[in-house]
Protein backbone atom coordinates (compact mmCIF):
# COMPACT_ATOMS: atom_id res chain seq x y z
CA UNK A 1 0.00 0.00 0.00
CA UNK A 2 2.99 2.29 0.43
CA UNK A 3 3.45 2.26 -3.33
CA UNK A 4 -0.07 3.56 -4.00
CA UNK A 5 -0.91 7.24 -3.83
CA UNK A 6 -3.51 8.46 -1.33
CA UNK A 7 -7.10 8.90 -2.53
CA UNK A 8 -6.63 12.66 -2.39
CA UNK A 9 -3.94 12.31 -5.08
CA UNK A 10 -6.38 10.90 -7.66
CA UNK A 11 -8.97 13.54 -6.77
CA UNK A 12 -6.36 16.26 -7.22
CA UNK A 13 -5.22 14.80 -10.56
CA UNK A 14 -8.83 14.77 -11.77
CA UNK A 15 -9.43 18.32 -10.55
CA UNK A 16 -6.22 19.71 -12.08
CA UNK A 17 -6.75 17.93 -15.42
CA UNK A 18 -10.34 19.14 -15.57
CA UNK A 19 -9.24 22.70 -14.80
CA UNK A 20 -6.47 22.54 -17.42
CA UNK A 21 -8.94 21.23 -20.03
CA UNK A 22 -11.44 24.02 -19.31
CA UNK A 23 -8.70 26.64 -19.40
CA UNK A 24 -7.26 25.31 -22.65
CA UNK A 25 -10.75 25.48 -24.14
CA UNK A 26 -11.13 29.11 -23.03
CA UNK A 27 -7.76 29.99 -24.53
CA UNK A 28 -8.50 28.20 -27.79
CA UNK A 29 -11.31 30.63 -28.60
CA UNK A 30 -10.24 32.13 -31.91
CA UNK A 31 -8.85 35.61 -31.53
CA UNK A 32 -10.78 37.99 -33.73
CA UNK A 33 -9.95 41.56 -34.50
CA UNK A 34 -12.00 43.71 -32.16
CA UNK A 35 -12.39 47.42 -32.58
CA UNK A 36 -14.42 47.94 -29.43
CA UNK A 37 -12.36 48.77 -26.38
CA UNK A 38 -15.03 47.52 -23.95
CA UNK A 39 -15.01 44.03 -25.50
CA UNK A 40 -11.22 43.94 -25.27
CA UNK A 41 -11.41 45.01 -21.61
CA UNK A 42 -13.87 42.21 -20.89
CA UNK A 43 -11.60 39.65 -22.55
CA UNK A 44 -8.63 40.94 -20.57
CA UNK A 45 -10.61 40.63 -17.32
CA UNK A 46 -11.44 37.02 -18.26
CA UNK A 47 -7.78 36.26 -18.94
CA UNK A 48 -6.69 37.90 -15.67
CA UNK A 49 -9.29 35.84 -13.79
CA UNK A 50 -7.88 32.74 -15.46
CA UNK A 51 -4.38 33.76 -14.32
CA UNK A 52 -5.65 34.14 -10.75
CA UNK A 53 -7.28 30.74 -10.97
CA UNK A 54 -3.99 29.32 -12.26
CA UNK A 55 -2.23 30.62 -9.16
CA UNK A 56 -4.92 29.14 -6.93
CA UNK A 57 -4.52 25.73 -8.59
CA UNK A 58 -0.74 25.85 -8.05
CA UNK A 59 -1.17 24.35 -4.56
CA UNK A 60 -2.75 21.25 -6.07
CA UNK A 61 0.07 20.90 -8.58
CA UNK A 62 2.64 21.26 -5.79
CA UNK A 63 0.84 18.54 -3.83
CA UNK A 64 0.97 16.22 -6.84
CA UNK A 65 4.69 16.83 -7.29
CA UNK A 66 5.53 16.12 -3.65
CA UNK A 67 3.29 13.04 -3.58
CA UNK A 68 4.98 11.62 -6.67
CA UNK A 69 8.40 12.29 -5.10
CA UNK A 70 7.32 10.44 -1.93
CA UNK A 71 6.00 7.55 -4.02
CA UNK A 72 9.25 7.39 -5.96
CA UNK A 73 11.14 6.64 -2.78
CA UNK A 74 8.71 3.94 -1.59
CA UNK A 75 7.30 2.30 -4.71
CA UNK A 76 8.87 -0.14 -7.15
CA UNK A 77 10.50 1.43 -10.19
CA UNK A 78 7.71 0.58 -12.67
CA UNK A 79 5.00 2.02 -10.41
CA UNK A 80 7.11 5.06 -9.69
CA UNK A 81 7.73 5.62 -13.41
CA UNK A 82 3.99 5.44 -14.13
CA UNK A 83 3.26 8.27 -11.72
CA UNK A 84 6.25 10.31 -12.86
CA UNK A 85 5.05 10.07 -16.46
CA UNK A 86 1.57 11.14 -15.42
CA UNK A 87 2.85 14.17 -13.52
CA UNK A 88 5.22 15.13 -16.37
CA UNK A 89 2.27 15.30 -18.78
CA UNK A 90 0.30 17.42 -16.33
CA UNK A 91 3.23 19.76 -15.64
CA UNK A 92 3.92 20.09 -19.38
CA UNK A 93 0.33 21.11 -20.11
CA UNK A 94 0.41 23.41 -17.08
CA UNK A 95 3.53 25.23 -18.28
CA UNK A 96 2.20 25.56 -21.83
CA UNK A 97 -1.10 26.93 -20.55
CA UNK A 98 0.65 29.37 -18.23
CA UNK A 99 2.87 30.59 -21.05
CA UNK A 100 -0.02 31.01 -23.50
CA UNK A 101 -2.04 32.85 -20.89
CA UNK A 102 0.77 35.33 -20.29
CA UNK A 103 1.27 35.85 -24.03
CA UNK A 104 -2.46 36.41 -24.61
CA UNK A 105 -2.63 38.99 -21.81
CA UNK A 106 0.43 40.84 -23.04
CA UNK A 107 -0.73 40.90 -26.66
CA UNK A 108 -4.21 42.06 -25.70
CA UNK A 109 -2.81 44.85 -23.52
CA UNK A 110 -0.61 45.99 -26.41
CA UNK A 111 -3.55 45.95 -28.82
CA UNK A 112 -5.69 47.87 -26.35
CA UNK A 113 -2.99 50.54 -26.09
CA UNK A 114 -2.80 50.80 -29.88
CA UNK A 115 -6.59 50.98 -30.20
CA UNK A 116 -6.77 53.70 -27.53
CA UNK A 117 -4.07 55.70 -29.33
CA UNK A 118 -5.85 55.23 -32.66
CA UNK A 119 -9.17 56.36 -31.17
CA UNK A 120 -7.53 59.46 -29.69
CA UNK A 121 -5.83 60.27 -33.00
CA UNK A 122 -9.11 59.79 -34.84
CA UNK A 123 -10.92 62.12 -32.44
CA UNK A 124 -8.21 64.77 -32.90
CA UNK A 125 -8.35 64.39 -36.69
CA UNK A 126 -12.16 64.69 -36.76
CA UNK A 127 -11.99 67.86 -34.66
CA UNK A 128 -9.38 69.33 -37.00
CA UNK A 129 -11.45 68.38 -40.06
CA UNK A 130 -14.51 70.09 -38.56
CA UNK A 131 -12.46 73.26 -37.99
CA UNK A 132 -11.13 73.13 -41.56
CA UNK A 133 -14.66 72.62 -42.86
CA UNK A 134 -15.85 75.75 -41.03
CA UNK A 135 -12.88 77.68 -42.39
CA UNK A 136 -13.53 76.56 -45.96
CA UNK A 137 -17.18 77.57 -45.75
CA UNK A 138 -16.33 81.08 -44.63
CA UNK A 139 -17.01 83.85 -47.05
CA UNK A 140 -14.02 84.86 -49.11
CA UNK A 141 -12.86 88.48 -48.75
CA UNK A 142 -13.32 90.88 -51.59
CA UNK A 143 -10.52 91.00 -54.12
CA UNK A 144 -9.50 94.53 -53.20
CA UNK A 145 -9.20 93.83 -49.45
CA UNK A 146 -5.51 92.88 -49.26
CA UNK A 147 -5.43 92.83 -45.45
CA UNK A 148 -8.25 90.28 -45.27
CA UNK A 149 -6.63 88.24 -48.05
CA UNK A 150 -3.28 88.16 -46.17
CA UNK A 151 -5.04 87.10 -42.98
CA UNK A 152 -6.84 84.29 -44.77
CA UNK A 153 -3.59 83.22 -46.46
CA UNK A 154 -1.94 82.93 -43.02
CA UNK A 155 -4.83 80.84 -41.78
CA UNK A 156 -4.48 78.51 -44.75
Amino acid sequence: FDSLPPAHYKETVTTILSWIQQSETKLSIPQVAVAEYEIMEQRLRELKALQSSLQEQQKGLNYLNTTVEDLSRKAPAEVSQKYRSEIEVIVGRWKKLSSQLGEHCQKLEELMTKLQRFQNDTKTLKKWMAEVDVFLKEEWPALGDSEALEKQLEQC
